[in-house]
C-alpha cells in the first residue's frame, strides 16, 4: 500500500532524529567507523524519503496554486469563485482546441472570447500592437502553472525575489550600502549631525527567451486521450526553465541577465593548489565574509548537487559531519548551521570557479513581463513531416540588486 506524505514525513523525521542523536552522543574521538556507517545509512534513508515527499508535494502545491489563482481571479473581476473556475475551464478548452487545430478549430463563441481577452490584455499593457494571426496570449491558468513549475526548476526562482511588471523597459533600481551606518548620541540643545544615505541605481533589464520550436506529430494532436496542454507545458518548463535558470546563475550581463555568480564578489579565495576542493575552514571564512546585517535574515548556501556530495563528507573540528538533516517537516537540512539550495547550473568545484555561494538571495530580483506568448506554425517545414510547430516566448530578467555584499562566493584557486 502506497505511503501517504504524512507517513513519509514521519519516517524521515525519525531517521533525521536518529542521525542528530548519533551526532550529539558521539563528540570528538567517540566518533568512529561504526558511527560513520550508521550515519551514512540514516542519510541514505533520508534521501529516499525526500524523493518521495517531493513528488507528493509537487502535486499538492499545484492543486493549492490552482485554488489560489481561482480566488484571485474572482476577486479581481468581481465574480464568484464558481464563475472564475468556469471561465478558467472554458479558456483551457479553447486553448487546447487552438493547439490541436489552430484558429479554424474554434467556434464563433470561442473566437469572440479570445478576442475580448486579447483586447483586455492589450489595454492593460498600454500596448498599441496587434497579435500575430498565429499567435496566442496563453491563458492566465497556463502561464501561472508554467511559472509555478519554473519556480521549482533549477533553484534560482525558489530563493530569489520574483516580481511581475506590465512593461519590459529598463528599471533603474535604487541601491544603498547601509551596513556601516549608525546613529549618534545628542546632548541637550545640541544640533544633530547630517549623515545622508548615499543612494545609487542599478539598471534592471529584461530579455526575450525562446523555447525553440517544438514539433508535435499530427497523430498526437488528433489523439484526444492525450493531455496535450500538460505535455507541451512540460516541454516548455524544461526548455525555458533551463535557459532562464542558467542565465540567472551564470549570465554575463552582456546581452543577457546578470547571473548571481557574476554579481557575487569573492568572499573567500582558496589557497594556491586548492583547485577542486573546499574545506570546513573555507565555509567558515565565506560565512563571515558576509556582513552580520545580512546573516540575520534568510541566508543560505547555493551549490551544485555534486558539490553537496563532497561537502556532506566534511567534518568539523571534532570530526563530526557538518551536514545535519532537518527533523521537523518545515525544518530544512543544514550545512554548518544554514539551509542550502541546489542549483545544477552552478559551477562545480574546479580551477578558478566560484562553486559555492553564501548570503541573502532575496537580493537577487527576477522580473517577468506580462504573459507567455505562444505560436502555432503550420508551414511546409512542418507539414511535409506530418507535424505542427509550437513556439513560446517569455520576457524576463534578473540581477543581484545589492552593493553591500549580500551574497559572496568561495572561489577555487586557479592553479
Amino acid at each position: 500500500m502506497p505511503k501517504s506524505i504524512q507517513d513519509l514525513r514521519e519516517q524521515r523525521s525519525k531517521a533525521a532524529k536518529s542521525a542528530r542523536e548519533l551526532l550529539d552522543a558521539n563528540p570528538g574521538d567517540k566518533w568512529g567507523q561504526e558511527q560513520q556507517t550508521q550515519y551514512d545509512n540514516l542519510v541514505g534513508e533520508i534521501d529516499r524519503c525526500d524523493g518521495e515527499i517531493e513528488r507528493h508535494q509537487k502535486l499538492m502545491d499545484r492543486e493549492s496554486e490552482e485554488t489560489h489563482r481561482t480566488q484571485n481571479r474572482a476577486a479581481r473581476e468581481g465574480i464568484s469563485e464558481d464563475e472564475a473556475h468556469h471561465l478558467q475551464d472554458k479558456e483551457r478548452q479553447i486553448f487546447t482546441a487552438w493547439m490541436r487545430g489552430g484558429a479554424d478549430n474554434l467556434n464563433e463563441e470561442q473566437r469572440q472570447h479570445v478576442h475580448q481577452q486579447r483586447q483586455r490584455m492589450l489595454q492593460n499593457s498600454m500596448s498599441t500592437g496587434t497579435g500575430s494571426e498565429g499567435g496566442y496570449l496563453a491563458p492566465d491558468q497556463f502561464s501561472g502553472e508554467l511559472l509555478q513549475a519554473l519556480k521549482a526548476f533549477g533553484g534560482m526562482r525558489e530563493v530569489s525575489q520574483v516580481i511581475q511588471t506590465n512593461s519590459g523597459v529598463v528599471i533603474n533600481w535604487p541601491t544603498t550600502d547601509a551596513t556601516s551606518e549608525e546613529g549618534e548620541i545628542v546632548g541637550e540643545n545640541q544640533q544633530v549631525t547630517s549623515a545622508d544615505t548615499s543612494f545609487g541605481t542599478l539598471p534592471h533589464a529584461t530579455y526575450k527567451f525562446s523555447s525553440k520550436s517544438i514539433a508535435i506529430p499530427f497523430e498526437l494532436l488528433q489523439d484526444s486521450e492525450i493531455d496535450l496542454e500538460a505535455y507541451i507545458r512540460g516541454l516548455l518548463q524544461q526548455r525555458l526553465g533551463r535557459v532562464t535558470n542558467r542565465m540567472f546563475t551564470v549570465g554575463t550581463g552582456t546581452g543577457q541577465p546578470h547571473g548571481i555568480v557574476t554579481g557575487a564578489s569573492a568572499g573567500k579565495i582558496a589557497l594556491t593548489g586548492q583547485v577542486d576542493t573546499a574545506g570546513y575552514d573555507d565555509l567558515v571564512d565565506l560565512e563571515h565574509s558576509v556582513d552580520p546585517a545580512y546573516r540575520m535574515g534568510t541566508c543560505r548556501w547555493m551549490f551544485h548537487d555534486q558539490t553537496l556530495r563532497d561537502l556532506k563528507k566534511l567534518k568539523d573540528a571534532d570530526g563530526r559531519p557538518i551536514w545535519v538533516p532537518g527533523v521537523a517537516t518545515k525544518e530544512p537540512d543544514t550545512l554548518a548551521g544554514y539551509a542550502y539550495a541546489i542549483n545544477q547550473h552552478m559551477p562545480k568545484l574546479g580551477a578558478g570557479n566560484k562553486p559555492i555561494l553564501f548570503g541573502d538571495f532575496n537580493k537577487y530580483i527576477i522580473r517577468d513581463v506580462m504573459q507567455l506568448q505562444f505560436f502555432r506554425m503550420t508551414d511546409s517545414k512542418y507539414t511535409e513531416k506530418g507535424q505542427v510547430g509550437f513556439l513560446a516566448f517569455m520576457r524576463s530578467g534578473g540581477r543581484l540588486m545589492d552593493v553591500g555584499g549580500a551574497v559572496k562566493a568561495f572561489q577555487n584557486a586557479a592553479s
